[in-house]
């Protein structure tokens, strides 16, 4: 993992053991939160990366990494800095 591309993620961080960037949300209400994830589905569709997502009533975590290339690549990057737009 490249940590000076980590640097430019505000709020994410790597696990080293499942080789890959998370990043925890936190929502007031279930519907605003089924609502990012629908966004966050929609970038994912778009750039054909697809994040683990765990969802509960009012918190989404977000888990990043390239399967095929063994760890986080720049598509990950890429999908992470779009999430934080939203």
């Amino acid at each position: 993992m490249n940590e000076e591309l980590l640097k430019t993620l505000e709020g994410w961080t790597y696990d080293a053991k499942k080789k890959c960037i998370v990043k925890e949300f936190l929502f007031k209400s279930y519907l605003k939160n089924i609502s990012f994830v629908n966004a966050i589905a929609w970038i994912a569709n778009k750039q054909n990366h697809h994040p683990d997502l765990f969802v509960s009533f009012g918190k989404c975590i977000v888990s990043l990494t390239t399967h095929d290339e063994g760890g986080v690549s720049a598509k990950d990057i890429q999908v992470a800095l779009e999430i934080n737009k939203l």
